[in-house]
C-alpha cells in the first residue's frame, strides 16, 4: 500500500477516475488528520474539489463498531435540515479489492473551517464572539434532536425502546474485548451504572459524541458560526440526554485531574468567553422546548464511554496498531476518568 498508513493514495486516484470523474483532476495527495482517536480521517487535495476519506482504525476493531456505512447515511440524511453536516460523495465497500484502504470507507466533501480545540485558538475571537459560537452549538444539538428521523430516512436506524440499557451492554463488550490489565475503577462505575438507570422521555437522533471538537468553524472574530457537525460514527435513534451527557464531560474536560488538560486538550476556557455549561443547558431547553431531567446519570454515562474508548485505544496502541502522535498517554486517563464517574453518580 502507497501512500499514507491505512490509505493508498494511487488506488484511491483511480477510484475516484473511475467512480468519480467529474471530481478527478490531478493526481491526489493525502494526509492524515490529526486528534481523532477512532476512526481514520484524510484530507484529500489534488480532486476538483477538497475531500475527507473517513476509515476505521488500524487493526482490532470492535463488534458493532467504526461501521462506515452508518456514518455515511446519517450525515446524507441529514443533508437538507437545519444540522449542518458536510455533503457526502459515496460510500465503497473495498474489503474484497483491497485497492484503497481494504476496508468500508467513505468519502464527503471537505467543508470550510477551523477545529478549535486547544486554548491558544480563542485568541483568534472576541469574547462576545466565543460566546456566540457556543450558542450556535448548542443550537445545533438541539435542532439535531428536533429532527423527523422518519422524515429524513432514519426510522430505522437504531431501537429506541431500552436504548440505555443496551448501550450499556454494548459498552461492557467494548470493554470486555479491550481487556489487557485491571481497571477496578472503571469495573466499578460500570456496576454502579447498571443501577438507577433513568427511564427514557424522549428520542431523538443522537450524535453520540457531541463537542466543540467535533465541529468546524467559519467567520469573523466576532462572528465565528458552526460550518459543520463532524464525526457521526456513534449516530443512532435513542435517548437524546446522552448527547447532553457527552456534550457536559468534554465543555469542562479541562477541570478535571490526571493530566486530560494536555492528552485531551480543548478551547473552552471561560475566561475567554465560552459560558458555563449550566447555561448552555438552560439555552438547550429553550430551544428544544423542554424541560431537562436530572443528568447526572448521563454524565456518569459519558465519562463511562470515554474511559472505555480510551481503553481501546491504549489496546492498540500496545499492539503497535495507531497512527498519529498522543496514544501512548490515553491508558493513563482511564481510571481517573473512571473515578470521575462515580463521583458524579
Amino acid at each position: 500500500m502507497t501512500g499514507v498508513p491505512g490509505l493508498d493514495v494511487a488506488g484511491l486516484t483511480a477510484w475516484l477516475r473511475e467512480a468519480h470523474p467529474d471530481l478527478a483532476a490531478d493526481e491526489l495527495t493525502a494526509a492524515v488528520i490529526a486528534g481523532g482517536r477512532s476512526n481514520l480521517t484524510y484530507a484529500i487535495d489534488g480532486a476538483r474539489i477538497p475531500l475527507i476519506v473517513r476509515r476505521p482504525p488500524l487493526g482490532h476493531v470492535l463488534s458493532s463498531a467504526h461501521d462506515m456505512r452508518r456514518e455515511h447515511r446519517v450525515i446524507s440524511a441529514l443533508a437538507d435540515t437545519d444540522v449542518p453536516v458536510p455533503r457526502t460523495v459515496d460510500v465503497v465497500d473495498d474489503t474484497a479489492a483491497g485497492r484503497v484502504t481494504g476496508t468500508v470507507f467513505f468519502v464527503m466533501e471537505r467543508a470550510p473551517g477551523v477545529v478549535l480545540a486547544r486554548p491558544s485558538q480563542n485568541s483568534a475571537y472576541t469574547a462576545a464572539g466565543l460566546r456566540g459560537l457556543s450558542m450556535d452549538l448548542v443550537h445545533c444539538l438541539a435542532d439535531l434532536h428536533a429532527v423527523d428521523s422518519a422524515a429524513v430516512g432514519l426510522a430505522d436506524f437504531g431501537r429506541p425502546d431500552g436504548y440505555l440499557a443496551r448501550q450499556l451492554s454494548t459498552w461492557r463488550r467494548q470493554l470486555d474485548a479491550s481487556r489487557s490489565r485491571a481497571t477496578p475503577a472503571l469495573d466499578a462505575l460500570q456496576e454502579s451504572l447498571a443501577d438507577g438507570m433513568p427511564r427514557s422521555s424522549r428520542t431523538a437522533i443522537v450524535h453520540g459524541d457531541f463537542r466543540l471538537d467535533n465541529a468546524l468553524v467559519v467567520g469573523a472574530a466576532d462572528d465565528p458560526r458552526i460550518s459543520a457537525i463532524l464525526d457521526w460514527e456513534m449516530a443512532t435513534l435513542g435517548d437524546p440526554f446522552v448527547d447532553l451527557g457527552i456534550f457536559a464531560l468534554y465543555w469542562d474536560i479541562s477541570d478535571l485531574p490526571g493530566g486530560f488538560a494536555g492528552a485531551v486538550p480543548s478551547a473552552v476556557d471561560p475566561a475567554a468567553g465560552y459560558p458555563s455549561f449550566d447555561e448552555l443547558v438552560e439555552v438547550y431547553a429553550q430551544r428544544a422546548g423542554i424541560g431537562i431531567p436530572d443528568l447526572r446519570w448521563y454524565r456518569a454515562f459519558a465519562a463511562y464511554k470515554l474511559a472505555v474508548i480510551l481503553e481501546g485505544i491504549h489496546y492498540r496502541f500496545q499492539a503497535g496498531d495507531t497512527v498519529g502522535e498522543g496514544f501512548d498517554r490515553m491508558g493513563a486517563l482511564v481510571e481517573p476518568l473512571a473515578q470521575k464517574g462515580l463521583e458524579v453518580r
